[in-house]
């Protein structure tokens, strides 16, 4: 099957992550995957921010820099359109993107079929976390490019029920939720080995791995690593974004300065042995309608995981059997239970990965759910 996979990502994240692995996935059950991305995409290294993105953002007034975007995302069509007429795919399979209508005006101009992957509603996520001058523009782009995909992809039920209410017929919606590679998870170290390498003794070990925002809530993990009673515990936090300076200030106020090591952006291959050094992996708190794709990566490792009690959240994990979900003022009661209880952590971690096995959360059952979207929509293998 030859397939066209467009994106419009500006920055080099988690995002990036997702991408990459459902096109390798896709390339080792042998289908040709073309990948068309924003100029000098390819050029920038992981953990890049957005570029000249970003400034834009920063700079214009905000109703003109979402009318450039969506001014931007006409010319993503334009190019789609002119790489489906050169190379002819059987598949235009599509990252969702605010003010992004390529995908579906492909679809109306040539009739090739249109998968598209939604990881977020993003005018509603934009409104709520960024800022959108022109929030009823954006809630009708995003609507009118929703109901035009053959399918839409979600990664989690309660995504779609969002898109269920912007109008998309149920039977075109799909849920698959994030996956991890599990040969690459394989060949992490052991436990004793990763934290010799990152120089840790016998210290309980919380983790965190993402870019840092201010609704993560790690400020709260820091206020309970600060009490007396857990002078033994530390906090490892993989990552960067625009709350590390806050977190990095508290964590000093704190007197924490030796407790709280921010290890930056980590390569991609060096993630799973970082995890493997923690006792406790943290998804302290989570957007309603996501999929975390560190949670996924924690559970193929086989770590304890304390997460919130959401909707979200319970489509992967069942309280007390493969995680420890608190409810919002639950953090420090569970965060004890965890550090006291070492046998629960190991019962919780061994639970974790056996979920990922039997739920065949794997990039490759990933690729599988799209080829069988694809042949339901007519397209031989």
């Amino acid at each position: 099957m030859r397939i066209l996979y467009h994106h419009r990502l500006a920055s080099k994240d988690g995002q990036l992550v997702h991408v990459e692995e459902v096109v390798r996935a896709l390339r080792r059950r042998g289908h040709e995957v073309t990948v068309l991305a924003p100029p000098l995409y390819a050029d920038r290294p992981f953990g890049a921010g957005g570029g000249i993105v970003d400034v834009l953002k920063r700079t214009l007034p905000a109703a003109l820099y979402e009318l450039l975007e969506l001014a931007f995302g006409l010319l993503a069509s334009l190019r789609l359109w002119r790489a489906t007429r050169r190379l002819r795919p059987d598949l235009v399979y599509e990252r969702y993107s605010l003010h992004t209508p390529a995908g579906a005006f492909v679809r109306l101009l040539t009739g090739t079929p249109f998968l598209l992957e939604v990881n977020a509603p993003l005018a509603e996520e934009r409104a709520r976390f960024d800022g959108l001058a022109l929030v009823a523009l954006a809630r009708a782009v995003e609507r009118w490019i929703w109901r035009r995909a053959d399918r839409l992809l979600v990664v989690t039920a309660v995504l779609g029920e969002r898109v269920k209410a912007a109008g998309v017929a149920p039977e075109r919606i799909v849920v698959v939720p994030n996956g991890v590679d599990l040969a690459r998870l394989g060949e992490a170290p052991e436990r004793g080995e990763a934290r010799r390498a990152l120089g840790i003794g016998e210290e309980l070990v919380l983790g965190f791995v993402g870019f840092l925002k201010a609704w993560h809530g790690l400020d709260r993990v820091l206020d309970w690593l600060a009490r007396p009673q857990r002078a033994n515990a530390l906090l490892l936090v993989a990552g960067d974004g625009p709350h590390a300076p806050i977190l990095r200030e508290r964590a000093s106020r704190l007197g924490l300065e030796k407790r709280v090591r921010f290890l930056g952006v980590v390569p991609r291959e060096r993630v799973p042995a970082v995890i493997r050094a923690f006792d406790i992996a943290l998804q302290p708190a989570v957007v309603d309608y996501a999929c975390p794709l560190k949670l996924v990566e924690y559970m193929a490792l086989g770590c304890a995981i304390l997460a919130p009690d959401a909707p979200n959240i319970r489509e992967l994990v069942e309280h007390g059997r493969d995680a420890w979900l608190v409810g919002p003022e639950g953090l420090f009661e569970g965060l004890d239970r965890l550090a006291d209880d070492p046998a629960l952590r190991a019962r919780l971690g061994a639970a974790a990965r056996a979920t990922v096995l039997e739920r065949d959360l794997g990039w490759d059952a990933n690729a599988r759910r799209i080829e069988a979207l694809a042949a339901e929509l007519g397209i031989a293998r």
